[in-house]
């Protein structure tokens, strides 16, 4: 019960074992998304099971409907508030909209909601909005941290010390925009926070068709490279923590 792992299945998407709770964090499970393909390992049966799920924000890539649908019924859905809309079809009362600074008990775990620099929106052919977030995950004396997609911010500071963090540090390009971390601010944001393991999540899974041929750079800078490039940038600015280098499918035990 008290065991702490996490599976990263690619992209954001992870599964964190806490407190015999499985939590299921921005699940996407298919391999195509829109113009995206999957370059890894698809998710197996095990990346549906889950006893309560966090969305960190709206965008198609982090509350995916159809990867959802999947899951067990019966696991609450924490999801910006605003955005609960988009899942009364396919959760109905099992939808908790959170904001930033709400705590919520859920599966035996206890979730911190916090702030994220990033855009809320659900996209440009709708005005759903709600506001982008991060959570801290906690149960007895274990402890992670996921700050969902998100630029460096200073509160960081006070999200305390966890045993793990799953950190975005890439993109699926051509660009890295605003609202993100790149390797090295991933590294500053852990070592704002604390930690004892830190793995690097949000890389070298989706990439646009087609677009490997024509921005090779950009591939090796945002899909190829961030998780080491991650780990080397952590050694310096936060040398106590243990960097663990993923790759879509692998269980980590903290």
């Amino acid at each position: 019960m008290n065991d702490l792992a996490a599976t990263w299945w690619g992209h954001a998407s992870a599964t964190v074992e806490i407190g015999g709770a499985r939590v299921a964090v921005d699940p996407l499970l298919s391999d195509r998304l829109f113009h995206l393909r999957r370059h890894a390992p698809s998710p197996g049966e095990r990346a549906r099971a889950a006893d309560v799920v966090l969305v960190s924000h709206l965008h198609h890539d982090h509350l995916h409907l159809p990867s959802l649908r999947r899951l067990p019924r019966e696991a609450p859905i924490l999801v910006p508030r605003g955005g609960e809309r988009l899942l009364r079809s396919i959760a109905g009362d099992r939808v908790r909209p959170v904001a930033p600074g709400e705590v919520v008990e859920a599966a035996g775990v206890t979730i911190s909601v916090l702030p994220a620099t990033h855009d809320g929106g659900r996209g440009p052919y709708t005005r759903i909005t709600g506001p982008p977030l991060g959570f801290r995950v906690d149960a007895g004396p274990r402890s992670f941290w996921f700050p969902g997609d998100t630029e460096l911010r200073d509160d960081m500071r006070e999200v305390g010390p966890v045993e793990l963090a799953l950190v975005p540090v890439g993109g699926w390009g051509p660009t890295l925009e605003d609202g993100h971390m790149d390797p090295v601010a991933g590294a500053a944001a852990v070592a704002r926070v604390g930690a004892h393991v830190a793995v690097p999540v949000h890389w070298g899974t989706f990439w646009p068709l087609g677009l490997r041929r024509v921005a090779r750079a950009n591939h090796q800078r945002l899909f190829v490279t961030p998780g080491a490039r991650f780990v080397q940038a952590l050694a310096e600015a936060a040398p106590t923590t243990r960097a663990v280098l993923a790759w879509p499918g692998d269980r980590v035990v903290v």
